[in-house]
């Protein structure tokens, strides 16, 4: 029992370090939507591991790729707004996996712990996966800190500055799509954005600087972790859904420490 435990407490950590950072960006720059299109389009990468009976991280890895680097491509055109494409792809590629992964599956895949997630049965390869992740994002997010930054505040000004636009934001989008491969066996694909972004907007009405609502964005997730770990473990409920719902109740009370203290 110890043991589960422990290693779903260092999962659940890692995923709340890792999705602090990109969780502020997708705040700042409103890519919520973006984040669930990656999202649902890591069930095409679940149908295609059992195409091609492949690793399932890699094949969702793979497959939020292609999309993310699809989404930079569709948004030098203007025909469609940002927020329909999106709908589009998202909705689409939820509901193609789906139908792959009835046609596909043999019986030997649990759907729901792809959809929910499920945490208690991390087991060590998943804990040195998210590991791998944390370091590379937290590797990547430092080093294009200052790019990552210029395109969030005026992304016309850092063309202009010399900033590659379109290759930061497909490192942003790559970023995502790690987290969202390692972060489906523990919230699952239908919470992950708020995983994401509930955390970071909590420590919005707590901070005073970029770094410090990193910092504070991945305090409140670890302990909406603890939070879901400690609810799943003494009262039985679902796992991830008790994660979210401890950033929901954490996002309450930043609103309410902001509120009270000006």
């Amino acid at each position: 029992m110890i043991d589960f435990l422990w290693l779903a407490l260092i999962a659940g950590t890692g995923v709340a370090l890792v999705a602090a950072p990109l969780g502020s960006f997708v705040v700042w720059q409103r890519l919520a939507y973006f984040g669930d299109t990656l999202a649902h389009a890591s069930l095409l990468g679940i149908a295609f591991s059992l195409l091609l009976t492949i690793n399932i991280q890699l094949a969702i890895i793979a497959s939020c790729l292609c999309v993310a680097l699809l989404l930079v491509l569709l948004q030098t055109q203007r025909q469609l707004p940002s927020d329909t494409l999106l709908g589009i792809i998202s909705h689409s590629s939820l509901a193609l996996g789906l139908i792959l992964v009835s046609v596909f599956d043999t019986g030997r895949l649990d759907l729901t712990l792809y959809l929910i997630g499920d945490i208690l049965s991390t087991s060590q390869h998943d804990v040195i996966m998210i590991l791998i992740v944390l370091v590379i994002v937290s590797s990547l997010t430092w080093r294009f800190w200052k790019h990552l930054l210029a395109i969030t505040v005026n992304e016309e000004l850092a063309q202009v500055e010399g900033v590659p636009v379109k290759k930061v934001r497909f490192l942003l989008l790559f970023m995502l799509a790690l987290v969202i491969a390692v972060a489906i066996k523990v919230v699952g694909v239908l919470l992950i954005t708020a995983l994401l972004i509930i955390p970071a907007a909590g420590a919005r009405y707590l901070s005073k600087s970029p770094i410090q609502m990193v910092f504070i964005s991945g305090l409140l997730g670890c302990l909406s972790v603890y939070a879901g770990l400690a609810s799943s473990f003494y009262w039985d409920t679902p796992a991830g859904p008790s994660i979210v719902a401890g950033t929901s109740a954490l996002f309450i009370l930043s609103l309410l420490i902001k509120r009270y203290s000006t």
